[in-house]
């Protein structure tokens, strides 16, 4: 039977992420229930780093995640994984208190906003609808090269000498003195410690570890591939609604367009829905006069948020070698740098990285659900 000091569940950003920061100082498994990793959310990420998404509470996790994105240590990746993007968040007239307190929450945080009236939006975009008088662009938005980022990490946790396993859901997870023995696909193996960074699934592994459920729930989020006319501007900004009911952005030609849905779902392969999409357009139509030539994509992915809507980073309360990495929502990409150092300093019990140094960890604790 095979022996390892960390079993990690799940390979996407949370899995690989840690089990990078982790392999070096002890024997890693990343068990992935999937044929490939990062099949349910990573994979299918609309991939922008934004300071303001998540909340303020998240915002340190990302702040600090910016540099490193920016200019990763060479041994992990020859370039950068971000790209000049940019963010503009809109408001009609009866949105502007909500836009101001947009801007309030981040005061002080060190996130540059700036405040924009209708003459700026128009010059920023075009074809808006004349309801949007007012927005905030916030100049530090990034695009996030997810699948080149999430394969780094891999790549470096098996240079680290972790084992990648996968078609390995967990079905059997048995506490002794010494740790776990658990049932992945069909094997058997050991592990003293057990990672949940099962995304969606975190509260079931959570439950066949014979441990509380948190109550993590999974969303469905839809995007929508199209090409517009006129053509869509290679520097067009993320584009939001300050309440949170659309976002789109150019990628390789196309727009992809979301309505900015959270609609609870069982885990399980998310596929988009017919009315998602008509609601999407529905909604983008009214924004901007630009003429939808075709549908040519559009799919679902999953988003997992604890009640709180923070993550859950830290030893369950009930069982010092179950260690929680999940409920990342939307910002888990954007994130990855931080928390993965945040969880691993925590996880090995060690001095934090400079990174994460100044980061209250107990937002973020499992223990704040009792």
């Amino acid at each position: 039977m095979l022996q390892y000091d960390v079993a990690i569940i799940g390979a996407g950003i949370a899995g690989a992420s840690i089990a990078a920061e982790i392999a070096p100082n002890c024997r890693v498994l990343i068990a992935e229930a999937e044929d490939r990793p990062g099949y349910h959310a990573t994979g299918r990420s609309a991939a922008f780093w934004t300071e303001s998404y998540g909340g303020a509470k998240v915002q340190p996790l990302t702040t600090a995640s910016g540099p490193w994105l920016t200019d990763p240590p060479a041994e992990f990746s020859e370039s950068g994984f971000l790209s000049e993007r940019g963010a503009l968040t809109l408001a009609r007239e009866n949105e502007c208190e909500a836009l101001a307190a947009f801007i309030d929450e981040f005061a002080g945080s060190g996130v540059a906003m700036e405040r924009l009236d209708r003459r700026d939006l128009e010059s920023r975009i075009s074809g808006l609808s004349p309801e949007f008088v007012a927005g905030v662009y916030e100049p530090d938005c990034r695009d996030i090269d997810v699948a080149r980022l999430h394969q780094a990490y891999l790549r470096t946790a098996k240079r680290a000498g972790a084992i990648l396993q996968v078609r390995s859901g967990l079905t059997k997870a048995i506490r002794g003195n010494k740790g776990w023995m658990l049932t992945l696909g069909g094997d058997q193996v050991t592990a003293r410690v057990l990672v949940n960074a099962a995304g969606a699934w975190a509260d079931e592994i959570a439950a066949i570890a014979g441990l509380s459920r948190i109550g993590i729930q999974p969303f469905r989020r839809t995007v929508v591939q199209m090409r517009v006319d006129p053509a869509v501007p290679v520097d067009l900004p993320l584009t939001l609604g300050v309440k949170g009911d659309f976002y789109f952005k150019p990628e390789s030609g196309r727009l992809w367009l979301s309505p900015h849905d959270e609609t609870p779902v069982d885990a399980g392969d998310a596929a988009p829905d017919e009315l998602d999409i008509a609601i999407a357009i529905d909604r983008f139509q009214k924004v901007v006069d630009w003429r939808i030539e075709a549908v040519e994509q559009k799919w679902a992915g999953l988003r997992s948020f604890a009640p709180d809507r923070l993550p859950v980073i830290g030893w369950a309360s009930e069982a010092r070698d179950f260690f929680w990495f999940a409920g990342q929502g939307g910002y888990g990409i954007q994130t990855a740098p931080a928390a993965a150092k945040l969880g691993a300093a925590i996880l090995l019990d060690r001095p934090r990285d400079a990174m994460v140094a100044d980061i209250d960890a107990a937002l973020y604790d499992p223990a704040r659900f009792g």
